[in-house]
């Protein structure tokens, strides 16, 4: 798969985040920001994100998949939002 193509997927699945992908081949990294996150555990902000990719998963497509998730105020206080 190509970042394009994640990024795309998980558009289609959580419209309300905005995703930064990184990453080539089956393994990527994905960061996630949304004020979503506020409400949610660590784990629980991950398992959204894997359930938005779980038939790449599922299939192969998608093998190694790190995930990191910010509410928008946390991204901005991250060195002005750069990872």
């Amino acid at each position: 798969m190509q970042p394009e193509q994640v990024q795309q997927r998980l558009n289609e699945q959580l419209d309300d985040c905005e995703f930064h992908i990184q990453g080539e081949g089956c393994n990527f990294q994905v960061t996630a920001v949304s004020e979503r996150f506020a409400e949610l555990s660590r784990v629980k902000a991950q398992q959204l994100i894997y359930g938005a990719l779980s038939e790449e998963i599922a299939s192969g497509a998608l093998h190694a998949v790190s995930i990191k998730t910010y509410t928008p105020e946390q991204w901005a206080a991250l060195d002005n939002g750069r990872t």
